[in-house]
């Protein structure tokens, strides 16, 4: 049975950092594009980040880029979202996603995912 746990998230200042962690089990996370999305209220999910299998393609939107970092651990079947300069807009509880995709592919749409995770709240605020 694939399930995907979130931890991580919590309260932190503007500016801060966080890392989220996704912790798979029940299929290898590396075999799988893994997604993190976020939600925030009265908004659609959107795609933050994606890493492929494989060659580990990495998508960032245009809104963490070069704030955010994905990142793998296969040893621990684990994917990682380290969250730099965070700013009040990025408050949103934030999922991690999973779906085989072939190597090289991940997708930044929610669509294209099938196994979610139950999310994770941060939230930036003074």
């Amino acid at each position: 049975q694939v399930q995907l746990v979130e931890s991580g998230g919590g309260l932190v200042q503007p500016g801060g950092s966080l890392r989220l962690s996704c912790a798979a089990s029940g299929f290898t996370s590396s075999d799988y594009a893994i997604g993190w999305f976020r939600q925030a209220p009265g908004k659609e999910r959107e795609g933050v980040s994606c890493i492929s299998s494989g060659r580990g393609t990495i998508y960032y939107a245009d809104s963490v880029n070069g704030r955010f970092t994905i990142s793998r651990d296969n040893a621990k079947n684990t994917v990682y979202l380290q969250m730099n300069n965070l700013k009040p807009e990025d408050t949103a509880i934030y999922y991690c996603a999973a779906d085989f995709m072939g190597p090289g592919v991940c997708r930044e749409r929610p669509g294209y995912y099938n196994h979610w995770g139950q999310g994770t709240q941060v939230t930036v605020s003074s």
